[in-house]
């Protein structure tokens, strides 16, 4: 029983050597896709679009602004009160629209990472669990140390998997 319990002692230490583990930076994997360039050449062009339509409100406003600016002396108090309304109320359209469009923006923009994400992660997990990895480790996290002759870097086998390089 003695020397059973050593043996097991002794082939431990060993156990804990064969354990595999491996990094990777997801960063440089999510950069390398297709989709992560055509998701952000979409980001940009619909901040463009909102821009634009932002942009074009708010000449509007100034021109109404403007207009009731050189008129407003000659113009009879009810109409003036109403115009300055009206002024108002675009002024409180655009600022609603740009809220809106900032969030409308930020949802697309983590809907399409989410699924990017969701590919690499999914291309990590396959790796693990096909070469035996006990951790992989994401870099990109900033992870201050990891020992590159106790952990391989899994980051060309997950581009290849994903079909990139």
């Amino acid at each position: 029983m003695k020397k059973l319990l050593f043996m097991l002692m002794m082939l431990a230490p060993m156990a804990a050597f064969a354990q595999k583990f491996g990094h990777v930076n997801s960063q440089e994997i999510i950069q390398a896709m297709p989709e992560f360039t055509k998701a952000r050449t979409d980001i940009e062009a619909l901040a463009k679009q909102y821009d634009a339509d932002l942009k074009s409100m708010q000449e509007e406003i100034q021109k109404k602004a403007e207009a009731l600016e050189k008129e407003q002396a000659t113009l009879p108090a009810n109409i003036k009160q109403r115009r300055e309304q009206e002024l108002q109320e675009m002024y409180q359209k655009y600022q609603q629209s740009a809220q809106d469009n900032q969030q409308a923006l930020a949802k697309e923009q983590s809907e399409k990472m989410q699924a990017i994400t969701t590919k690499v992660l999914d291309a990590i997990k396959s790796i693990g669990q096909t070469d035996g990895y006990v951790y992989i480790m994401d870099i990109a996290g900033g992870i201050p140390y990891i020992s590159t002759t106790l952990s391989t870097d899994v980051t060309a086998k997950v581009k290849t998997k994903l079909g990139l390089q």
